[in-house]
């Protein structure tokens, strides 16, 4: 029985699989096209309908803060560095909490503009982790953020370097927008003074720190205004897994993750996270439905999309309108529940959630289907609950090939790597992989069979636990 056959056998009706058409526009089967006004003359629901499959709700309980600093009136910290133009500690224009938030514009020179603290009442983060609740509101000459944590006026302090701005790769951190950063020990950049690193990135004290700085640097293009709204504590990822915790996901459905990766991955009894192109299910070197239930049903691995249409992934959802990306995300949901898969989990075609071409952000339309979605901007490594869980973090192209880009496999195997980082201080790793091979990489999309045979034992070695995504969500729905 062919795809195509197979798929109409299981209830699905011809017109519910969407191609995307050269010209642009998400087509019927029949050819019938799609876009704005004519999808819902088509008899489609618009962005006001219900999707028929809608996520469970099963998404992250709000942790807690242990400690809150929400901004409002009397909170003694002041906006001002070499970099500051102007600044409004007590601005009541733009909040998320209670009535007010901290405002500050930089001279647009290329230097340090923060809102900080110093010589508060000393206090312990261990097993803490910091949240940070911020707006940029217009991201064009942004460079990079930074928070200080430290004592003696900042004589020491450890560096959290967590945001550097791309004008290539999609942005964790957007125009306009209200975001949430979570830091862990296991992400510090730097220390200073009395502070230090050990090889493995344990740092020296998670206690006595009487000083916070956010810190805001422009790109000496032009003034950056931002704000800030919150900085507080939580408990960390080591509260529940002390040993951190780590998420192997596999993009693009290549059979090589049913022949290659299943196997080595079933010697440690680890179970993966496959994110599929569905209208590739069946073809070429792609998994068939087989393959992907085999390896749900009997070896525990997790069943989530990444797209419908291959034409939708290639394009990428921001080069398509919003209602094109609904129903792209509709007919994949629609064709995963319909074929036994049950995952609420998904990732972005080329990690991409900006905005689509008409303005509208693709992770709010990804929230209409799926519990989360993952992109491939690392950061910053996840956490438990993660900050934003329709920009969830990944460590991507990881490859033990030579001179093809990527992240090199030693960079997570070595001491002081990330495995050790995530063992040693606790987060939630999520790596994305592609295509195994047998032979040598060629591609920073590729690893070889030896090499993540290598992956797999370093992991089980420090005693790491591994959980598909959709397992990862349940410790905190």
């Amino acid at each position: 029985m062919s795809h195509e056959q197979s798929r109409t056998a299981r209830g699905f009706s011809r017109r519910s699989a969407l191609r995307l058409a050269g010209a642009g526009g998400l087509v019927t089967a029949g050819g019938t096209l799609l876009n704005g006004s004519p999808a819902a003359a088509a008899g489609l629901a618009d962005l006001n309908t219900p999707p028929t499959y809608a996520p469970s709700g099963r998404r992250p309980r709000h942790r807690r803060a242990t400690w809150s600093q929400q901004f409002q009136s009397g909170h003694g910290w002041s906006g001002a560095g070499t970099g500051t133009a102007s600044a409004d500690v007590n601005d009541t224009t733009q909040f998320v909490r209670g009535t007010q938030s901290v405002r500050v514009t930089t001279t647009g020179a290329g230097k340090q503009s923060y809102v900080r603290k110093l010589g508060g009442t000393s206090m312990s983060l261990t097993g803490k982790a910091i949240r940070l609740v911020f707006r940029v509101d217009d991201v064009t000459n942004l460079s990079k953020l930074s928070f200080y944590l430290g004592s003696g006026s900042l004589a020491n302090y450890f560096l959290w370097q967590f945001h550097t701005h791309s004008t290539t790769s999609t942005n964790y951190v957007q125009s306009g927008e209200w975001v949430t950063v979570h830091l862990q020990w296991a992400d510090v950049t730097s220390a200073a003074g009395t502070y230090s690193l050990s090889s493995t990135g344990v740092p020296s004290t998670t206690t006595g720190f009487t000083d916070m700085s956010f810190a805001v640097y422009d790109n000496a293009g032009g003034p950056v205004t931002y704000h800030l709204q919150t900085v507080e504590l939580i408990p960390d990822t080591a509260a529940v897994f002390p040993k951190g915790v780590v998420s192997i996901t596999f993009d693009d459905s290549h059979t090589s993750v049913h022949g290659l990766a299943r196997p080595v991955m079933d010697t440690y009894g680890f179970s993966g996270t496959v994110y599929n192109i569905a209208d590739a299910i069946g073809t070429g070197s792609f998994l068939t439905l087989d393959q992907m239930r085999s390896m749900q049903d009997f070896s525990g691995w997790e069943m989530g999309g990444h797209a419908y249409a291959t034409s939708a992934h290639t394009a990428s959802y921001s080069q398509l309108t919003a209602q094109q990306v609904d129903d792209d995300l509709r007919t994949l949901r629609e064709w995963m529940v319909g074929n036994g898969f049950s995952s609420e989990h998904f990732a972005y075609p080329h990690g991409a959630f900006e905005k689509t071409k008409d303005g509208v952000p693709v992770d709010q339309i990804a929230g209409r289907h799926f519990t989360t979605a993952r992109s491939i901007i690392s950061e910053t490594i996840e956490s438990f609950a993660p900050a934003m869980p329709y920009r969830l973090k990944a460590l991507t192209g990881i490859n033990d090939g030579s001179g093809i880009g990527g992240t090199a496999l030693s960079n997570l195997t070595a001491a002081g790597g990330r495995l050790d980082r995530c063992a040693n201080n606790g987060d939630w790793l999520i790596l994305c992989l592609h295509r195994v091979v047998d032979g040598t990489p060629t591609a920073s999309t590729e690893i070889s069979r030896t090499g993540l045979g290598t992956l797999m034992k370093a992991i089980s070695d420090r005693g790491i636990p591994v959980v598909t995504v959709a397992e990862a969500m349940e410790y905190y729905t």
